[in-house]
């Protein structure tokens, strides 16, 4: 599978941003069948995360749908693994520890004691 350029990965994510906005399942499913074609699994969920967090802000309702409607279960699976990841990075770098504060699961659900829900919600 090629690596895609910035320019490239740019423009996938404004495409899906456009789907998702528009809450067009047929297209944001034809982009994810093709930039999956094109790219790796880890790339595929790092383009649904940026096209997602620029919604955020603007349109929350369609992020939501977006998960709701448009997301294959792998996807999503690769998402939670993205971000348990950066997550405990960011705890580790607050001086929290692997398996006392936080810990991950089998499914890449993050488990987190008191002290860690406060440090992420303080971030």
């Amino acid at each position: 599978m090629q690596q895609l350029t910035y320019p490239e990965l740019e423009q996938e994510i404004s495409k899906m941003a456009c789907a998702i906005m528009a809450r067009d399942s047929r297209i944001g499913k034809d982009l994810l069948a093709n930039l999956r074609k094109r790219s790796s699994p880890e790339n595929v969920a790092g383009v649904m995360i940026v096209s997602l967090e620029r919604l955020l802000w603007t349109d929350a309702e369609a992020m939501i749908w977006a998960i709701d409607h448009l997301l294959p279960i792998d996807v999503l699976q690769e998402i939670r693994r993205i971000t348990s990841v950066a997550i405990g990075k960011r705890l580790i770098h607050k001086g929290l520890q692997p398996g006392e504060d936080f810990s991950v699961d089998s499914t890449g659900r993050l488990l987190l004691n008191s002290k860690a829900e406060l440090a992420i919600l303080g971030c």
